[in-house]
């Protein structure tokens, strides 16, 4: 079965405190044979890269208002008058609050939401041609 994947490098930044923030290099990454999911995997170039998934109807609600509890958590909001998307992580390791560019990250669920429309997800799984298939014997 053929899939599409939908990448996008961006440079995020980890706010280390409200005065401070580092930037880390960051792919964006989609397969349209996990559809519900939206990977993250932090410092690329890094010997270590760390990875990340969560819901992609997460992420996109979380371009347009607070989303998510737990976890992971997604809002937008403003920085120095740009349209900023933040992404608190939270894990056994460590918290971490992730700034991203609205924009890049928009244009980039955009892409995904084409090739696989919000309510379609199911169909791409192949759930249901696999019962069908099943119910056929």
């Amino acid at each position: 079965m053929q899939y599409t994947v939908i990448e996008r490098e961006l440079e995020l930044r980890l706010v280390l405190s409200p005065e401070r923030s580092v930037a880390v290099p960051a792919r964006l990454s989609y397969r349209s044979d996990d559809p519900y999911a939206v990977h993250v995997t932090f410092h690329v170039t890094s010997e270590q890269p760390v990875y990340w998934t969560f819901s992609r109807d997460l992420l996109v609600e979380g371009v347009f208002r607070p989303s998510g509890h737990g976890d992971v958590r997604v809002w937008p909001t403003k920085v120095e008058g740009r349209d900023v998307v933040l992404m608190a992580l939270s894990s056994p390791d460590g918290d971490a609050l992730l700034q991203a560019p609205a924009a890049q990250v928009s244009a980039w669920l955009e892409r995904t939401l084409r090739v696989v429309p919000p309510g379609t997800e199911g169909e791409q799984l192949g759930i249901d041609d696999a019962l069908d298939q099943l119910l056929a014997r």
